[in-house]
């Protein structure tokens, strides 16, 4: 939505102090949400608010990213400059006062601002407080402006350094090593979040610029299209349901509404909702209210249209969001963030307002494309009649379970505790590495569950298909956390989920085709950190008495050269092929025994890019794929034979 220009005016007396700045710096994870990863990208994130906010109060049209030599970081725009004039309540030049005051800004009161995301107004303060360099540069009304801080504090007054022909704000900092233990920036997390940007406020310019290393790169971001520009984006290698992306923007009480979707022939849906161009991960009201207009509306134009008899269900919010890529962005003058990391909007007027606009656009969008419309509405009835299908498959699956187990499934070795922060459950594969398993563990804390071959591919089949497969219906009963609508990771039977699976190709295919499953269908597992993937050893190196087991290849060279150092020659090596190979010793030694073992916790740090690569892994599409596999098949290593 282009930016509207408003002549107001931004001085001193536009202002507000609310109170000091030391707090910041003893409990920093308070404003920036941690001191690792995230919280260090955070502060690039609240420098880049306040020109994105310039640009949508109708001020500037270029934003600038760069990382420096020396973990510096440089961010500047071509916005009306932060004001430099007396402060009138601190006695202090506004540009001091923003910079070192806690809850300073031109977006608490006055007209600076109609819009912004940055409205706790902690922002470019809180990154001056965790930085033990800052400076500042301002042209402002012919004039350039400086200053430089440490840790929040300024190290002299503001000065005038020279003359300027334009106006705008440039901030370079470099963050505390006192509270950021790793200072490690990522090129792709922070081009991700700019080009976001871009895509939510169309029409203005964003560059990223890396110069810490010779090879300097750089990258711009400009977008016409805006959200419209930014679904095809995230559908990029999906196939589309429709052929037109719906789109639509309005105002309505000072709330500007600005949502766009397309359906794909996925399985999954994906939405983002934005406040005041902030990710609000959480989602919250707005959308809300969007859910609620998308539902309606296709239900009655399903009716209208005769799609659904009388006698049909309506349908549900589940099988209208089946497919759904749909991104939803509101400006809202005083949003009402819960937390200062801003993960979910609670304005009650926003819900309201989303519903009207998308209801009315959405609307006129489907009497206009009859085609698109029908696309549309058979792919959520094909939806519905698999979720009548999939909750019958559930019942039966769970009411098995129910009265098999309070006869939990034949195969299962289960665990004597019933506590299940103390309980392990290793999925392994085959009879003969599920017999080595139950041979080498602990029954008291842990279980073993072997499978048979390689489990239904859940990225090409709805849940009712998957439901009639054998292993993963014993596997959902094991994990009792039920599955679909029905799903309660507080049910978990175990908090350590451990995919234990040979080291060879068809071990690397049945782990992916299990990740698949617990991605789709038992995501809250992984977030809550209980699914892990063991690291059984690749060869057992004998010299001897002497025993190593080594888990890569880099790992046997050294360890033959220590063998060789001590005067060990040709030891015996063994290459590991099965978990059914070793004896119950070895396995418990190496895989089991948790003084010993090595297990990878899998973490989900990106959720898009980990959707993408499993529809591209592992969807219907087979040319993604192929373009996958040629443009790393020259980087796989192991690669068994």
């Amino acid at each position: 939505m282009a930016p509207k220009k408003t002549e107001n005016s931004y001085s001193a007396k536009d202002i507000y102090v609310l109170e000091g700045l030391e707090p910041v710096r003893k409990r920093p994870a308070m404003y920036i949400g941690s001191t690792g990863p995230d919280g260090l990208h955070h502060l690039i994130w609240e420098c880049v608010d306040n020109f994105i906010d310039e640009f949508m109060g109708g001020y500037g049209n270029y934003g600038e990213v760069v990382l420096l030599p020396g973990n510096k970081v440089k961010v500047s725009d071509n916005g009306r400059g932060i004001p430099v004039d007396i402060h009138p309540q601190t006695k202090k030049s506004a540009l001091e006062t923003v910079m070192t005051t806690l809850h300073a800004g031109g977006k608490f009161g006055g007209e600076a601002y109609k819009v912004a995301g940055g409205l706790h107004g902690v922002g470019i303060s809180v990154v001056c407080a965790l930085s033990t360099f800052m400076e500042a540069e301002v042209c402002r009304d012919g004039h350039r402006h400086y200053q430089s801080y440490s840790r929040g504090k300024p190290k002299a007054k503001v000065k005038k350094t020279g003359t300027c022909k334009t106006t705008g704000t440039t901030v370079t900092f470099e963050p505390d090593v006192e509270i950021f233990k790793e200072i490690k920036f990522d090129i792709k997390r922070i081009l991700n979040h700019l080009r976001q940007q871009a895509y939510l406020t169309k029409g203005i310019r964003i560059t990223f610029r890396d110069e810490r290393e010779k090879d300097k790169k750089s990258y711009s971001f400009y977008f016409e299209g805006g959200l419209a520009s930014y679904i095809k984006y995230l559908i990029s290698g999906s196939s589309p349901r429709h052929q037109n992306i719906f789109y639509c923007s309005g105002e309505k009480n000072g709330i500007m509404v600005e949502t766009a979707l397309q359906y794909t022939e996925e399985y999954e849906f994906y939405e983002e909702s934005f406040a005041n161009n902030i990710f609000t991960q959480e989602g919250g009201t707005h959308l809300t209210g969007f859910r609620t207009a998308l539902t309606r509306v296709l239900n009655d134009y399903a009716r209208k249209n005769e799609f659904l008899k009388e006698s049909d269900d309506n349908l549900s919010g589940d099988d209208v969001r089946e497919g759904l890529t749909a991104v939803v962005s509101v400006k809202i003058k005083e949003p009402q963030f819960e937390g200062q990391t801003k993960a979910k909007l609670g304005n009650t007027e926003a819900k309201t307002i989303v519903d009207q606009v998308v209801s009315e656009n959405l609307t006129d969008f489907l009497e206009r494309n009859p085609q698109d419309a029908r696309a549309i509405i058979e792919k959520c009835i094909l939806s519905s009649r698999a979720r009548k299908a999939a909750k019958a498959a559930k019942e039966t699956v769970l009411r098995k379970g129910a009265l098999e187990g309070l006869a939990l499934p034949g195969k299962l070795a289960d665990c004597s505790s019933r506590k299940p922060e103390e309980s392990e459950l290793f999925i392994v594969e085959g009879e003969s590495a599920g017999g080595s398993c139950k041979s080498a563990r602990d029954r008291r804390f842990q279980a073993i569950l072997p499978l048979r071959g390689k489990i239904l591919n859940v990225e090409k089949a709805r849940i009712d298909k998957m439901l009639s497969s054998k292993e993963i219906k014993a596997l959902i009963i094991a994990l009792g956390t039920a599955i679909g609508e029905d799903f309660n990771s507080d049910k978990a039977r175990y908090h350590r989920i451990i995919l234990t699976l040979d080291a060879d190709v068809d071990g690397s295919h049945i782990r992916t085709l299990l990740l698949t499953l617990f991605y789709r269908y038992f995501r809250p597992l992984i977030e809550k950190g209980y699914l892990y993937i063991a690291q059984p050893p690749l060869y057992k190196i004998q010299g001897g008495k002497r025993i190593e087991y080594v888990y890569t290849e880099g790992a046997k060279e050294e360890a033959l050269n220590k063998f060789k150092k001590d005067k060990i020659l040709n030891p015996m090596i063994q290459r590991y092929k099965g978990l059914g190979e070793m004896n119950p010793d070895q396995l418990w030694e190496t895989t089991m025994n948790p003084e010993n073992r090595v297990l990878l916790k899998v973490n989900i740090e990106d959720a898009k890019e980990a959707d993408r690569i499993f529809d591209t892994l592992m969807g219907e599409e087979v040319l993604p794929r192929k373009k996958f596999i040629q443009t790393y098949a020259k980087k796989v290593k192991n690669l068994d034979i």
